[in-house]
């Protein structure tokens, strides 16, 4: 092939005021040189706006001096281990929730499993709340239970049975700052200090909450999870998750994560980071709109149970306002007579807010957990934690809160009055 004389820039350094150029090595052929051509934009040369994403699998390195200082310093070598938007969200996560460290994870699922997996062995007993997230409670069911890990599952809400189930070898206690579907709210200092005078660890998922709302590290946690999937994105168009914490715990799950391959990829990271920027203005405007929302549904004669902790005679209303303050999250729950002919039609007849198997996005969406995040429980099992037929879980927006209430007072007519 004939050689490729015209001459490309491929390497744009700032330096001292000056711009500094790199050009082709005229004397090799086109099929290598395109090979080269816009490679060599390092990090150093630049300080952009917005971050950049680094969608490589390696970073290169000039010597096996710089490899070691690479390690050394926990540089980028390759992207299992690091890469520069993974690190941007470490950095916004330790921020966030207010840890020393934490890792950035491809899912939610994969932050809580790998969490708990790093900090138990066979013969160790976890004590968890008994209302969570349905695939957390088979993390402890279907996969530590056939390694020798034994779960007792417990509410949270009494502190007198958490103390009761405690054993010897309990290493990790494990709740959610609010729970999935039911929005209960357990005491996290008290939890913590059960934790630590027992030596064990607590980890807390705060998921529907986020470090926007409430750190539970400063209430004694010692791990926090996160599926940023959810609210701390916001904008329902990524699958990511993370765990912050003290050094020492997280440089365990960092070990295992390198070997699982849990981490989070470069897009979603940088995605995630995004969303992240404008998560406050969000949430609280949802928490808003959710304690607008539960106050005008708990008005209606159609619905049996409204749960969020805004509503003066919920059973969690004062300790929420103490670990939250005047923002009792986004989420509620309500319970609709186990007519799932209405419930259908209540759910066809809402036109702002849609049905979605997730939570956490800027438009308000519904679940019902029964054939979502609880279906792999019998009915029988359900029940026993609180989740009858009825049950629909909300996730509020960011709408007008006219619009909102609105739409779903009108549903509730079309479905269960005389309109």
């Amino acid at each position: 092939m004939a050689y490729f004389n015209i001459r490309f820039i491929i390497l744009i350094l700032l330096h001292g005021g000056r711009i500094m150029f790199k050009e082709f090595d005229e004397t090799l052929s086109f099929e290598t040189n395109i090979l080269e051509a816009g490679a060599y934009f390092r990090l150093s040369t630049s300080n952009p706006e917005a971050l950049p994403i680094h969608l490589t699998t390696a970073h290169n390195v000039e010597d096996l001096e710089d490899l070691q200082k690479r390690y050394d310093e926990k540089g980028f070598c390759y992207n299992r281990n690091r890469n520069p938007n993974r690190t941007a969200l470490i950095e916004l996560m330790n921020y966030v929730e207010g840890g020393e460290d934490s890792i950035g994870c491809s899912s939610g699922m994969a932050a809580i499993s790998s969490s708990i997996i790093a900090h138990t062995k066979t013969g160790d007993h976890i004590l968890s709340d008994k209302t969570l997230y349905g695939e957390t409670l088979e993390i402890f069911t279907k996969i530590l239970q056939k390694y020798g890990v034994e779960t007792t599952f417990v509410d949270f809400t009494n502190i007198e049975e958490v103390k009761k189930n405690i054993k010897s070898n309990t290493v990790i206690l494990y709740t959610e700052t609010v729970s999935n579907p039911l929005i209960g709210v357990p005491n996290l200092k008290v939890l913590a200090n059960i934790a630590h005078s027992n030596n064990a660890i607590f980890i807390v998922d705060n998921t529907f909450m986020t470090g926007a709302l409430v750190q539970p590290l400063k209430f004694g946690a010692d791990i926090v999870v996160n599926s940023l999937t959810k609210f701390a994105n916001g904008h329902s168009d990524v699958v990511c998750g993370a765990a912050t914490g003290k050094s020492e715990l997280i440089k365990k799950i960092y070990e295992l994560q390198v070997l699982l391959g849990t981490q989070s990829d470069p897009f979603s990271s940088w995605l995630t980071v995004r969303g992240m920027r404008t998560m406050e203005l969000r949430i609280k405007k949802q928490c808003e709109n959710a304690s607008a929302l539960a106050l005008e549904l708990e008005k209606s004669p159609y619905i049996l149970k409204v749960n969020h902790p805004s509503l003066v005679n919920n059973p969690y209303h004062n300790l929420a306002h103490e670990q939250f303050g005047d923002y009792y999250g986004g989420m509620l729950s309500i319970e609709l007579p186990e007519d799932l002919k209405k419930i259908n039609k209540f759910m066809r007849t809402l036109k702002l807010a849609h049905y979605a198997m997730t939570l956490g996005g800027y438009r308000t969406s519904f679940a019902y957990p029964v054939m979502s995040s609880h279906s792999d429980m019998t009915r029988d099992e359900r029940l026993a934690i609180g989740i009858t037929d009825g049950l629909l879980r909300i996730s509020v927006g960011i709408e007008n809160i006219k619009d909102l209430i609105n739409d779903f007072k009108n549903a509730l007519e079309v479905a269960y009055g005389n309109k």
